[in-house]
């Protein structure tokens, strides 16, 4: 089978068999492109161990990050381990393909005074009742109050909010449905959305959508328009120049194991797998103290 004709089925595979969101879709067929811009159309059992070395290594030349390059290398494991289990090679040539490892580097998180600042901030923009203005205060505040992923929210509908119980209904990674909860101020934000926002939005739109969330047109919106959003707004508190959604989940971790909370129950709150990939936002709590003690005590 041909290289491109491989790659094909393989994401059709990500998507109908494992049911990955459309994003990890997406990424895979972009690392898997970009190895393809080096290998060309061949046919797949003529991919070797040195040839995808190669493919690495030009990576390297033009400056990809190590994270990349071991994102692209898992994309390629999958890939040809996934041809060798299907029995279209019969050697898979990624098995001792070596990748830098990621360089450990904490998450961006904003501080609790400076989210306190922002979401008074867009509170007040918003009591002016402009139906923009409403939205984008009830995503950060949603983004922020429940840890959920940007894909999570875009793909929220009306329906999937419990406003007496103030939880959310979101459909995760691997298509995994889970309920969060959201505090008062997201409640009252939203609220203020549901009822004066969102309804001068749907009024643009062209057809009637179930969404939550709705674009200047009154579709559902889009991942990158909140991604620009929260840019605008979220970079100045952190002082970061790229900053997206995910900041926000960052914070919300953070601060709730910086108030006490269980990393188990934040570990179901924003829906990992693994636990370790929670124990990240320990490390943060750990260097943030770490932080305060050096600057405060005078023994430090």
């Amino acid at each position: 089978m041909r290289y491109a004709d491989a790659v094909t089925s393989f994401t059709s595979y990500l998507e109908r068999v494992r049911r990955l969101s459309p994003a990890t879709v997406r990424a895979y067929r972009s690392d898997l492109a970009d190895l393809g811009a080096v290998v060309a159309d061949v046919d797949l059992r003529e991919i070797d161990l040195e040839l995808l070395r190669e493919w690495l290594w030009r990576a390297t030349r033009r400056g990809d990050a190590r994270s990349t390059l071991a994102r692209r290398a898992a994309a390629a494991r999958s890939f040809f381990g996934w041809a060798h289990e299907s029995e279209l090679i019969s050697v898979d040539p990624s098995l001792r393909l070596v990748t830098p490892k990621r360089s450990k580097t904490l998450p961006v998180v904003a501080s609790q005074d400076g989210m306190r600042d922002l979401l008074d901030q867009l509170r007040a923009a918003a009591a002016a009742g402009d139906p923009l203005a409403l939205r984008d205060h009830a995503i950060l505040e949603a983004l922020y109050g429940s840890g959920m992923r940007v894909s999570e929210l875009c793909g929220v509908d009306v329906d999937d909010v419990d406003m007496d119980r103030r939880t959310v209904r979101v459909l995760g990674k691997g298509a995994k449905e889970r309920v969060v909860p959201y505090g008062a101020p997201a409640a009252d934000a939203i609220g203020a959305y549901l009822s004066r926002g969102r309804p001068a939005l749907m009024a643009r739109a062209a057809q009637s959508t179930p969404a939550l969330f709705l674009g200047a047109r009154g579709a559902r919106i889009g991942a990158r328009t909140v991604y620009a959003l929260v840019a605008r707004v979220l970079s100045p508190i952190v002082g970061a120049e790229h900053v997206g959604p995910h900041a926000l989940r960052h914070s919300a971790a953070t601060h709730l194991l910086d108030g006490g909370a269980d990393l188990r129950a934040v570990q179901e709150i924003l829906g990992h797998a693994s636990l370790g990939t929670t124990q990240i936002y320990t490390h943060v709590s750990a260097e943030r103290l770490l932080a305060g003690y050096r600057l405060a005590h005078p023994r430090a």
